[in-house]
């Protein structure tokens, strides 16, 4: 049974590996438009920074009850030092955290009545300095064995490059030489699609599926296969999960059939780090001994829950298993 699965979340120790953001929301209302230009004139009422990126992947780890730490990159100012003390809130270890000579990511969303007015970031993307790589590669030598699965969140911003790929993949190889062969759970962006073969499963939307493939997706179901397919040959990866929005998920695992997957969502207001709900419960699915197919669908009845809240969102292990435990019962009372 699929709750039972969520007890073992406990058991589960993931490493995350990605590029580190910090959400900024601005909160407010609105009831006029400017004088000055045609745009609303929002009232702030309240601001939020919460972990985003890769670090909101940890949050969802988190807070389904699992172990988790995070290699990354921030800066060397003060937003770097509100994301280390939200991770040190979250329970989660800093130690994998390396301060580079850019500064800390951060996107800043202003919402009011439940709807974006606008986005603004601040950024410096681009590879890291050698003596930063090096910092990040020291930290995933030493305690990449320490840890049931690895999951790479990639948000393009110059974490996830060659190099770092590469080592990663040397020693995943090496562990699995001794018997300990680790989930390599990818959540991509297409410009870094080439760095990710023969990743356990790759995890990307429909615009990044149809990006990766070349290939237009469409509401037919042989035009998500098709993409599927090429994905797999092209990353000779174990699996490829295309989440696709209100038309739920579709997975191609070897040479399985192709598995579509109902979305779980009742309503939609947001959906702003849904992928990372996805990769976040994928990889603790995995770690748990759960099969893929069952992880998918764990994964979808979180973004289900994830995408009904408003903002950088993350579900928590009692709601996770209320929904499992609801769909279980319509299931029976079906049957």
């Amino acid at each position: 049974m699929l709750p039972d699965a969520i007890d073992r979340f406990a058991e589960a120790n993931i490493l995350v590996i990605g590029d580190v953001i910090l959400d900024q929301f601005i909160w407010g209302t609105v009831s006029r438009i400017s004088p000055e230009a045609p745009v609303p004139v929002v009232n702030v009422t309240k601001e939020e920074l919460l972990l985003g990126g890769s670090a909101n992947v940890v949050r969802n780890i988190r807070s389904l009850g699992g172990h988790c730490a995070l290699c990354g990159i921030i800066g060397d100012d003060a937003m770097g030092n509100e994301l280390l003390r939200l991770m040190r809130e979250a329970g989660a270890p800093t130690d994998g955290l390396i301060k580079g000579f850019r500064p800390t990511t951060i996107k800043t969303r202003v919402v009011a009545q439940r709807q974006q007015v606008v986005r603004y970031d601040r950024e410096q993307s681009g590879p890291p300095s050698e003596r930063t790589l090096q910092a990040l590669l020291a930290y995933l030598e030493k305690n990449v064995a320490n840890f049931d699965a690895v999951l790479v969140s990639d948000y393009a911003k110059g974490v996830v490059c060659g190099p770092l790929l590469e080592r990663l993949n040397e020693l995943l190889a090496g562990l699995r030489g001794k018997g300990r062969a680790l989930p390599l759970i990818v959540d991509p962006k297409p410009v870094n699609a080439a760095l990710f073969a023969g990743a356990t499963v790759i995890t990307p939307n429909n615009f990044e599926a149809a990006q990766i493939s070349g290939m237009a997706i469409t509401d037919e179901p042989t035009s998500v296969l098709a993409a599927a397919q090429s994905i797999k040959a092209r990353l000779r990866c174990g699996a490829v999960l295309i989440t696709r929005g209100e038309a739920g998920m579709a997975l191609l695992e070897g040479d399985k059939d192709l598995v579509t997957i109902p979305t779980a969502a009742q309503e939609v207001y947001d959906v702003t780090g849904a992928g990372d709900t996805v990769a976040a419960t994928l990889a603790l699915g995995l770690a748990a001994g759960c099969s893929m197919t069952d992880a998918a669908i764990i994964a979808n009845h979180a973004a289900g829950i994830v995408v009904g809240k408003v903002g950088t969102a993350s579900v928590s292990r009692e709601e996770l298993l209320a929904d499992l435990n609801k769909e279980e019962r319509r299931c029976d009372r079906a049957a």
